[in-house]
């Protein structure tokens, strides 16, 4: 006889399975930025953003197959005892971080890509407002958003780490 105690029993050994398992959604873009910034505005705001890209698990982790791809190309390009050519940390567009807070916008949001701006407010007030922006494009790849560039402007000059990366391959 099947009762009320085997039905629960069943439905939870069921719903335990991993037949019925339910694949964790990933992160979207917003969210993943979030996290970063939140991370790099903790404490005083001088920890930076540059753990995303410290090494190659954490590329990895964070970028797209063919950003990870070009940046350890353009690593094995660079003289010996040189510094790459990404020489600053770009999440938060400094030598010197400095995160008080930060706001995300989602600019375009697509099945397979996105772009998403983050502006920057730090404690000592001293960029142009262009160069409080960082914007990020990302790619959809296996199920799993990743960045597959960043962009801002420094002194009013744009920059791209994606450019950067290429054109230190041409010297």
């Amino acid at each position: 006889m099947f009762t009320r105690r085997t039905f629960v029993a069943a439905s939870l050994l069921a719903a335990a399975s991993p037949a019925f398992a339910v694949m964790p959604v990933s992160s979207d873009p917003v969210a993943i930025l979030t996290a970063i910034y939140t991370r790099a505005a903790k404490g005083k705001g001088d920890g930076g953003g540059a753990f995303i890209i410290e090494n190659k698990a954490a590329k990895t982790k964070y970028l797209s197959k063919a950003l990870v791809a070009l940046w350890a190309k353009a690593d094995a390009h660079t003289p010996k005892g040189d510094v790459g050519p990404v020489d600053f940390d770009p999440v938060t567009n400094s030598q010197e971080p400095d995160v008080k807070s930060f706001k995300v916008d989602a600019e375009k949001m697509e099945a397979d890509k996105a772009t998403i701006a983050v502006t920057i407010n730090g404690h000592r007030n001293d960029r142009k407002p262009a160069d409080q922006i960082v914007r990020y494009d990302f790619v959809r790849e296996a199920n799993s958003w990743r960045i597959d560039d960043i962009k801002g402007s420094s002194d009013g000059e744009a920059w791209s780490i994606r450019k950067m990366l290429t054109d230190s391959l041409k010297t």
